[in-house]
């Protein structure tokens, strides 16, 4: 079946539908991974986009039931150059275009994605639609055109959990699949279980579009991970008496999201916090910061950044269109790391309280695992804190 991937801006591309069939408007980004397309698809993060993978062969390795990052996939588009419909992976429970149609992805396949990589990044990334059902290219620009964009809109209310619950899956192993942590198992076996108050870090999880594998490194770290929608209330997540707060990676505008800023503006100090993702804009808008919207945003697994803090360089895992004004922290943050191809702030912390914060993604799914390192930081600062 025909489809058309058609740009705000008037360029369109012609190619091939796979997955379902529609139409699927958007903000048009490019992700640099190599692999990892489902993780991708089932970003909370890229709820309200249309991804295009740079790497040419989609498709080969199919999909299964336990490479996902969250309960369904929230990729509003997907674009590839070559899809492959014959998986060939011994883990490969479908084909990946099978996987589409069952959750509504419309799909283009075909295109010159390099072509279309080039101008995203010469001319900025922008919306665009994915069509199957209108043959008219000038048709399809207009939509385009008329898509809301993601400056403005809270995209988390979309993501967000409906009502706290508690995480206990750690890492996967061979053989085995995700583990689950001893609490979990002792009430399997009909043992007392372990409870949020026991010992060991209790750990609360703003849930702002929150990946799986951030709370299995969280859980693998030996914390008691205790999730909670993004308009939680400070005074609820105090009255739960946590080690430590968590904030989670996202989608869209971070000024589109005011009670999260409140929130964590009322927990600083409070107790140790670790943001990552959307969680880091927010902790800079919360300590009096500014975020502005990036060209094209960081969307991949190769993105180089220096810890400042150890003059190490790290290549991270990446996912975001918006970033920290540099210039509008001054005072008590400190930057702590910088992306290297553009100079824009990759972390933060207070030079007094205990509280962080990346722009990447250091749980790697999928990506690098350089920066695995920063949940031990937030072990290490919680112990701190806990003595005091």
């Amino acid at each position: 079946m025909k489809a058309i991937l058609a740009l705000a801006d008037g360029r369109y591309f012609e190619g091939h539908s796979f997955g379902a069939a529609g139409e699927a408007a958007g903000e048009v980004v490019f992700n640099t991974s190599m692999t990892g397309y489902q993780e991708i698809l089932t970003d909370p993060s890229y709820e309200g986009q249309l991804v295009a993978m740079t790497y040419p062969q989609i498709g080969n390795v199919g999909v299964n039931l336990e490479d996902v990052e969250s309960k369904r996939p929230y990729t509003k588009g997907f674009i590839v150059k070559d899809y492959t419909a014959r998986p060939s992976n011994w883990r490969a429970a479908k084909p990946l275009h099978e996987y589409m149609e069952q959750h509504g992805i419309v799909g283009i396949q075909g295109i010159d994605t390099r072509s279309l990589v080039r101008h995203l990044r010469d001319h900025g990334s922008q919306e665009g639609i994915i069509t199957t059902a209108d043959a008219n290219p000038a048709d399809a620009i207009a939509k385009a055109k008329a898509s809301p964009g993601l400056i403005g809109r809270d995209l988390v209310k979309n993501v967000t959990c409906a009502a706290p619950y508690d995480w206990d899956e750690g890492d996967w192993e061979l053989g085995e699949g995700y583990k689950t942590r001893q609490a979990a198992k002792n009430l399997r076996r009909g043992k007392k279980a372990v409870s949020f108050q026991s010992p060991g870090f209790a750990v609360v999880a703003y849930d702002f579009g929150i990946k799986y594998n951030i709370l299995r490194n969280l859980a693998e770290s030996g914390c008691r991970v205790r999730v909670v929608p993004a308009d939680t209330s400070a005074a609820d997540v105090l009255a739960m008496n946590p080690d430590g707060i968590f904030l989670s990676n996202g989608p869209g505008d971070p000024d589109a999201v005011p009670y999260a800023r409140e929130n964590v503006q009322k927990l600083i100090g409070k107790k140790p916090i670790f943001g990552i993702c959307l969680g880091h804009q927010i902790m800079g808008l919360a300590l009096g910061g500014r975020t502005y919207k990036l060209k094209f945003g960081h969307h991949g697994g190769n993105q180089p950044v220096m810890d400042l803090t150890t003059r190490k360089v790290e290549i991270t895992a990446q996912n975001h269109g918006f970033a920290v004004d540099a210039d509008s922290l001054k005072g008590a943050v400190e930057i702590t790391h910088l992306n290297l191809n553009d100079n824009t702030v990759e972390g933060l912390a207070h030079r007094e309280m205990p509280i962080f914060s990346v722009q990447y993604h250091p749980e790697s799914s999928p990506g690098p695992h350089d920066a695995h390192y920063l949940f031990n930081r937030f072990i290490d600062l919680m112990a701190k804190f806990r003595g005091q």
